[in-house]
Formats: C-alpha cells, structure tokens, sequence
C-alpha cells in the first residue's frame, strides 16, 4: 500500500526528515575541472596528451604538485572509533561526519577532500594504509580516531611521510580553545604567565589543548581524567599521560581530585564530558573563564556557569562563543598548501590561533570571544598567518 500525503509513509519513516533529505545520496561528488566537448579535449586530457605529463613527472616527481590536484588535496582518514560523541560506530557509519568533513574543507579553505574510511582498528594497518595511499594527496587529516592510538598513528605517519599529517580533533580543537582564551585573558586583564588552568579530560583533545596552552606561555596546567590529576607519582599511566604529566602537575606540585585544583583556579576546559557541579565551579577565581566544550552537554551548562564565571564558552552553536573546529581546520590545510609545507609545525598552530583571536580582538565581549565560522576573513586570516609560519619555521617549499 503506497501512503497518500495525508499520511505518513511508515515504510519510510525517514522520508519526511530534512536531515535525511539533505543527506540522500552523500553530501559531496567529484567535478571535472576541464572541459570534454570533442575529441581534441579528450586527447588532451586523456590518451595521448596525458602520457606526456606522466612522464615528466615520473623523471622529475615533484611535478606532481603542479600537475595533478595532489597539491590541493586532503585525505580525511578515520577508522570510525571515536565519532562525534558517538563513539565506536565503525567506519561505514563514520562516513556522513567525513563527507561533512570534506564539505567544510572545499567550502572554508577551498581545499579538495577525501573520505577515507578504513575498515581495522589496528594501528599497524592503519599506518600502512595510509603510507600507501600518501602519493595521492598533499595531507592526510586524521579524523576521529580514539585515543591512545591516535597519537601513535599520528606520530608514526609523521615520521614516514614527507606530506603534512594533522589530527584534527587534536589541533583543530586546541588552536581554536587557544584563540578564544586569547580574548578572554584580555577581557578580564590576566597575563598567561600567571594564569591558572583547569583542563578536563586526557584524551586527543585534553592533551593537545594543554600542551598548545603550555606552548602559548601558561605555566600552570593541571590535566585530569577519570582517576584525578595527572602526575608521575599517581602510578603508572600511559606514554602520553606521563609525558604530560611531567611538563604539568609534575612541576607545579598539584594534585588531587578535580575540587583540589579548582578551587582558586582562573580557568577551565572541559573536553571529557561528564559533569562538573556547581559548588565546584563556584570555588574559581573571580572573573572566572568556563570552556564547557563537551556535546551536546557541556561539562558545566552555560545557564550555571554563568552564575560564576564572566566569560563562557561551549562547543554548541546555540550559545554564544562557540569552539568550533571549523574555525582552524581549512584555513590551517589552506596555508600549508599555500606554502608547500611539508609538516604542520607548531609555530604554524600558534600562528592560526593568533590570526582567529586577531579578528575579533578590537570588538571582542563577553559574548565574542572567537570569531563566526561565516566570517569571511577567517579562512584567509588563518592560512596566510600559517604560510607565514611555515616559511620562518624552515618546512615551505615555496
């Protein structure tokens, strides 16, 4: 029986879901960037003319980055483990985020995008596929990938390609994290050297938030996960916990449980999820900073935080100073590409996140703290402050 328009189709309950209409069929497609109206085009842009190409570049490899789309080209690789706030869904359910991915890239940083999702969580095959696939492409975007194994993958594939690799939801989310709190320590006239941070979570985006953070000049990080803050004398904790450990709590001397180090403290991240109680949020500084990122419920909900806390911002778009990756990925791929980087250096980070605070700094409030992904200086801000980078940290090509 075929449903009639006054009623529902429950064959189909998707149907009638603008979600879904949006959807049908993938987000994305390939387009010919060359006209095929005759025989001559085709033998120019196929056999024979094409041979002629191939050979040049097969004498003279680097001929590929102005002959072919490689030099524009990224590949988005996941293996479905960690998506969204889903979490392991595998890679044929990753597969709508990374076309959303590759939409972002050709629309914010006018960067060509391929999904890529594999079907293995181990890390040895992950780097060997991706090794393989590196000759067609200019960068691999690493993408949704649980930690620890991200850093290792991301390490690995580092150290074997001569391409740059990023794992966005690292340093996307902490370039982004380091531009709003630019404007916030301006806002409530804190310097970074003497600022105190909170940052929740030691996952992909926890560590690279604090190690961007440390970077930037901030000196006083307390990094916690499930177990209390991290720090060498807790026990054993893995690589990349132990070597925060030591540049974080190790130094500074705290330790604890999450109320131990936020009482008097000026800021806090929260990149884990969960919940932090209000009685502990009011224990902060005054003029206190809350980034409740996690989605779609923020560690600490806008509407409490703002009891306590003078600037806050969240990682969802129906509050204001939204930390959204966005903002850093397309430009930070446009620059590289720009600059013919060979690796994405962390100047490079920095600089991005400088260039983002720097639109908004003059005008910045409360409630403006990071620039709107629809600002159309952000993507040409952020690559050309990250080609900049790139030549003065010795990685350019050109």
């Amino acid at each position: 029986m075929v449903a009639s328009e006054h009623m529902p189709d429950l064959e189909n309950p998707r149907a009638h879901d603008p979600v879904f209409a949006l959807h049908a069929g993938g987000k994305m497609e390939i387009a010919s960037r060359v006209a095929l109206n005759g025989p001559e085009e085709l033998s120019l842009a196929y056999t024979p003319g094409v041979a002629r190409v191939c050979e040049a570049i097969a004498a003279e490899p680097a001929l590929a980055d102005d002959y072919t789309w490689v030099s524009n080209t990224v590949a988005i690789v996941t293996d479905g483990t960690a998506v969204l706030g889903l979490g392991d869904i595998g890679a044929k359910a990753a597969m709508p985020v990374m076309e959303g991915k590759a939409v972002l890239f050709k629309q914010f940083g006018g960067v060509d995008a391929v999904p890529i999702c594999l079907d293995t969580t181990d890390v040895d095959e992950i780097v060997e596929t991706v090794a393989r696939l590196a000759p067609s492409f200019g960068g691999v975007n690493l993408e949704d990938i649980s930690a620890p194994r991200c850093f290792e993958i991301e390490d690995r594939l580092k150290q074997a390609l001569d391409i740059p690799v990023f794992h966005d939801d690292q340093h996307g989310t902490a370039v982004v994290v380091l531009a709003a709190l630019e404007n916030a320590l301006r806002l409530t006239d804190r310097l970074m050297e003497t600022t105190r941070v909170v940052v929740s979570g030691a996952g992909a985006a926890g560590v690279a938030v604090s190690r961007i953070l440390l970077a930037a000049g901030i000196t006083d990080v307390s990094v916690i996960d499930r177990a209390g803050v991290l720090a060498s004398s807790r026990g054993p904790l893995n690589d990349s916990k132990k070597a925060l450990a030591e540049v974080t709590a190790d130094l500074t001397g705290r330790t604890g449980t999450l109320a131990d180090v936020m009482a008097g403290a000026d800021v806090f991240i929260g990149v884990s999820g969960g919940t932090v109680p209000e009685e502990i949020v009011a224990t902060m500084a005054s003029d206190a900073i809350v980034f409740g990122l996690a989605n779609p419920h923020p560690e600490v909900h806008p509407d409490v935080a703002h009891r306590h806390a003078r600037i806050v911002a969240t990682g969802r778009s129906d509050f204001p100073n939204q930390i959204n990756n966005v903002l850093a990925f397309p430009g930070i791929f446009r620059g590289t590409f720009d600059a013919r980087a060979t690796a994405i250096t962390e100047g490079m980070k920095l600089a991005a996140a400088d260039a983002l605070a720097s639109i908004v700094a003059d005008v910045a409030t409360e409630e403006l703290i990071i620039p709107s992904p629809f600002d159309p200086r952000v993507g040409p801000m952020v690559a050309e402050a990250v080609a900049a980078a790139a030549r003065r940290d010795g990685v350019a090509r050109r």
